[in-house]
């Protein structure tokens, strides 16, 4: 399996600006939605899950300029999905679904400051984050190709129909099914390498 992209760090210090009105975009549309599912797979409704996510967007905001890298604490996404973690805890504690805790603002920073812990919300964090990665990647590259270039790459590789299927109801060759796909991926790579480390 191939590695979740990281953020660029380039991207992380223009978030530095609040004013970096492109940089923000670019950051939203990548994990907005990502910190939103994460929200609903645990088990938030649509609203609160919005709520969520907009507390989580403004944390960062708040707190961006102080993130530095260090390998010893993990990558930003891994500082991310902790405060999207914290959060969501925090409304469910609020929700009194929870024990509830001290609310202490110095635990709670010491908290934001740890790495995410290596288990099945950080899992899940990291496959959203990759799908949507390239959903946005795709967006992006979508109307570079034309149709039958972009049906026999979606078809081969995300719908997983073999190539011959997918030659017969393009009505091309295998051989242009697979240049089709190669194009898209290649394309796509590219794309993605745009917000990677």
């Amino acid at each position: 399996m191939t590695p979740v992209p990281e953020t660029k760090p380039s991207l992380l210090i223009r978030l530095r600006d609040t004013r970096d009105q492109q940089a923000w975009s670019l950051f939203l549309e990548l994990y907005q939605p990502v910190i939103l599912r994460l929200a609903q797979r645990r088990g938030l409704q649509e609203a609160d899950a919005h709520e969520v996510t907009q507390d989580v967007l403004l944390a960062v905001a708040g707190a961006i300029e102080r993130w530095e890298t260090d390998p010893a604490r993990g990558a930003f996404r891994s500082w991310l999905n902790t405060i999207a973690r914290n959060l969501v805890v925090n409304f469910l504690i609020k929700q009194g679904r929870h024990p509830r805790g001290s609310g202490d603002s110095d635990v709670h920073e010491m908290l934001l400051e740890q790495p995410a812990p290596e288990g099945e919300l950080s899992a899940l964090f990291d496959v959203e984050a990759k799908r949507q990665t390239f959903q946005w990647a795709a967006e992006q590259v979508r109307d570079e190709f034309r149709e039958a270039t972009w049906r026999a790459f979606w078809m081969t590789a995300v719908e997983d129909v073999s190539a011959n299927d997918v030659a017969r109801e393009l009505k091309i060759t295998v051989g242009s099914v697979y240049v089709a796909r190669s194009r898209v991926m290649k394309r796509l790579r590219e794309k993605v390498e745009e917000v990677r480390d």
